[in-house]
């Protein structure tokens, strides 16, 4: 091996070039039947007996398909297709014997005994010298026709095409596995239970917390298995809701009991959302499953606790107008404010039953946090006469109390003076929101003229203590010849908290 030949073997520039080779995989082009075809063609071009594809590498040439010749590979420093690939245009050697480079070349003294050769370099478009494709004859000859030398350059390119398209896919290769792998990381380290499933359902990936909440051995819960370990109660309603996702592509969100690796049954809150291609089509699916049973059975307690709250309070509530009723039946000058005192009580009631029911016999029909639910319950007695209109607003506890006092005492108060005291007069309730505030207006209509009292009576003081110093509202009141006009105006936040953030962890990407 020549000291040239050597100092340039390590060279910095060769180094550099032999890692850049390595991204094509040179080796697995082993005998291409593609590649075989172009030096085949290219010897009958060329009417030559021999035609390689040459790899040059550190210490030899290698011929991942050849055409006309057994030998596999040659030392590099006898390579032709090295001196090739240093250049862009096809290199011609009409007679290796009387050419100095090689005349004493052990290729040309020796087997294969070559005289004429012809080889167009392997370049790719950013520079990496790959080899040659080339042509040999064991006579000499004064060189290529223009159409030979075309078509080696159009064979040439195409090698080339074929090779960076190899790399290309190769390195796209090698980041998907190296996301895989950062994934499995980093899916393998969350508490949740993580999968993901392909486009129609087929479940193909779980991380560790999943195998290890449920004892299953690896594999053993792809495809539609995953089903088996929930209760049997929850595998028809489970079953429907991904269907019905993988239907619609909608986000699937739904709570079962999960089998442990104990044998027993944890409630758990399982998510998924689809990934979508650039052309809208679900490409995958990704989910978890939260364990959220010590939550579930707090809850289940304070369900049981609060009703039971409820329960006492209705009684007090029982117990208050029978005081009422004890403490007055002597005395038949309070009768009238007696009644209108366990009316307000009752109406109380009914409001804290309705948002609160002590039990599943007293559970409202409606939401339990409906003002409209509430209202049509309060003024159940007027139900062919009191219409309510708009958006249904939500409520809690906290809001119900002074809503449902404000609300009883126009009723009972329309009953007596307004709208309601007559045959055919009617209210209408109608629910709004302007920006922050919540906007309700209770507007008589057909009943006797209205007009304002000399003096707020404590019906009035009720209901401007209600709506204006609990819920920080206003209240308006107009008395035309239709009948009264109340508009209450109240920040949204009075009528519902926002609810405290549940102590469950979840992640972006739920299931």
């Amino acid at each position: 091996m020549s000291d040239a030949f050597l100092r340039n073997s390590f060279s910095p520039q060769e180094e550099a070039r032999l890692s850049n080779l390595a991204a094509f995989d040179v080796h697995g082009l082993e005998g291409d039947n593609g590649l075989k075809a172009i030096t085949d063609f290219a010897s009958e071009l060329c009417q030559v007996p021999i035609a390689l594809v040459s790899i040059v590498e550190g210490h030899r040439q290698w011929f991942p398909v050849r055409t006309g010749l057994d030998a596999t590979e040659t030392p590099r420093e006898t390579s032709f297709c090295a001196h090739t690939m240093r250049g862009w245009e096809i290199m011609v050697v009409p007679d290796a014997t009387c050419d100095p480079r090689f005349s004493t070349n052990a290729l040309v003294v020796g087997d294969p005994g070559i005289r004429f050769y012809a080889g167009a370099p392997l370049v790719s478009d950013d520079g990496v010298q790959i080899g040659a494709l080339c042509v040999i004859d064991r006579k000499p000859r004064e060189g290529l026709t223009a159409i030979q030398q075309q078509g080696l350059r159009v064979m040439a390119d195409n090698i080339v095409g074929r090779l960076t398209q190899r790399r290309s896919q190769i390195r796209t290769s090698r980041e998907l596995e190296e996301e895989a792998m950062r994934f499995r990381v980093l899916a393998d380290a969350m508490p949740q239970m993580v999968w993901s499933t392909q486009p129609d359902g087929f479940h193909d990936y779980y991380n560790a917390r999943w195998y290890e909440f449920t004892g299953m051995p690896v594999g053993s819960t792809d495809g539609e298995a995953w089903n088996g370990m929930f209760h049997p109660d929850d595998q028809e309603r489970a079953w429907t809701a991904w269907r019905h996702s993988l239907e619609t592509g909608d986000p699937y969100e739904i709570e079962y009991r999960l089998r442990n690796a104990d044998g027993q049954y944890r409630w758990t809150l399982g998510r998924a959302l689809p990934i979508r291609g650039k052309d809208g089509k679900v490409t995958r699916w990704f989910g978890t499953c939260t364990d959220i049973h010590d939550h579930k059975m707090t809850q289940a307690q304070r369900e049981v606790i609060a009703q039971e709250l409820s329960h006492r309070i209705k009684n007090i509530f029982s117990v208050v107008n029978g005081l009422i009723s004890f403490s007055t039946r002597d005395r038949p000058e309070l009768a009238d404010a007696a009644d209108d005192l366990r009316n307000r009580i009752l109406a109380l009631g009914r409001a804290h039953d309705f948002v609160r029911p002590h039990s599943d016999l007293s559970r409202p029909s409606s939401r339990p946090n409906s003002l409209s639910g509430m209202l049509t319950q309060l003024l159940a007695a007027y139900v062919e006469r009191v219409t309510i209109e708009g958006e249904d607003i939500t409520i809690d506890d906290h809001s119900a109390t002074p809503l449902a006092l404000s609300f009883h005492e126009l009723g009972t108060n329309a009953a007596k003076y307004g709208a309601l005291s007559v045959t055919d007069g009617t209210v209408v309730i109608r629910c709004s929101t302007e920006g922050d505030y919540t906007v309700l207006d209770w507007l008589e209509r057909g009943g006797p003229i209205a007009s304002a009292p000399s003096d707020a009576g404590f019906g009035s003081k009720l209901i401007e203590l209600s709506v204006v110093r609990q819920m920080a509202g206003t209240i308006e009141r107009c008395w035309d010849a239709d009948g009264l006009n109340v508009r209450m105006k109240i920040p949204a936040s009075a009528m519902l908290r926002r609810p405290r953030p549940i102590a469950v962890e979840q992640s972006a990407i739920s299931g």
